[in-house]
């Protein structure tokens, strides 16, 4: 890769976008670092330009307004970040009778989880393209494989992007560009999830670290993309749904769900 071109990392200061910085940097990827949080953001370059001899650029943006993600690209072309790893990981959850939950969180949900995602996307793989090399990371989630009641609105973002990573991986296959699907289960992160009681998780398992989730992205861009469930508890749950009718999930996890 091109001495002076970057990996960008939504969510980046802290969970799972953060162990994403660390191992990037290990890996000596310069980095673009996006989240909300500027001082973390700060910090965070600072350290992975000492610790790894590597450029490290914190941008500090909400990628939950409209038309975010074209703005972030557009200040990125301004600056001269040829970006050739994009990983679309910035999100938070919404838990609760649909109704209940304030459309406005919803809808920023949306739009950080489905538009960004989208417009990220399409803005910076025109180069890749043109250059038949790079690579995409899109972290998706467990939820996504079937409707999660009270969690509605989060799930479907999911399904969202479970599909829509996979099916631009077989787009992109003929120019050389890996798209990694990552789907884990439940992370010990700060991820926020808006209505949910303190404390609680709904995936089978003890939570993993999101050092176990990265490592195995990583692994899987190495390999020239695709699908990752990690832990085989999750690729278990995943690989039975097949087994059982449509309709069966959603009425078991509205029981195991249900406020």
């Amino acid at each position: 890769m091109n001495q002076q071109s970057y990996a960008l990392v939504t969510g980046a200061s802290s969970g799972i976008g953060e162990c994403f910085a660390r191992s990037l940097a290990a890996r000596k990827r310069n980095l673009v670092l996006v989240a909300r949080s500027t001082d973390k953001l700060r910090a965070l370059a600072t350290e992975l330009q000492s610790s790894h001899g590597i450029l490290a650029e914190p941008l500090t943006s909400d990628l939950s307004q409209p038309e975010a993600g074209i703005r972030l690209a557009d200040l990125l072309a301004e600056r001269g970040f040829a970006i050739d790893l994009l990983i679309n990981n910035a999100g938070f959850g919404a838990r609760g009778e649909f109704w209940k939950l304030p459309l406005e969180r919803q809808s920023a949900m949306m739009r950080l989880q489905i538009e960004t995602t989208v417009e990220l996307t399409f803005c910076l793989l025109p180069p890749m393209i043109t250059q038949c090399q790079g690579g995409l990371i899109n972290v998706s989630s467990m939820t996504g494989f079937q409707p999660i009641p009270y969690a509605t609105t989060y799930s479907a973002t999911k399904a969202f992007v479970t599909s829509f990573s996979m099916g631009l991986r077989e787009e992109l296959r003929p120019y050389g560009i890996a798209v990694v699907t990552v789907c884990p289960g439940g992370t010990r992160t700060n991820f926020v999830t808006v209505g949910a009681r303190h404390g609680r998780h709904r995936f089978p398992g003890s939570p993993q670290p999101p050092e176990e989730v990265v490592a195995e992205a990583l692994k899987q861009l190495d390999l020239g993309g695709g699908l990752v469930v990690p832990r085989f508890l999750n690729k278990a749950s995943v690989f039975s749904q097949r087994f059982f009718p449509r309709s069966l999930a959603p009425k078991v996890l509205a029981r195991m769900n249900r406020p």
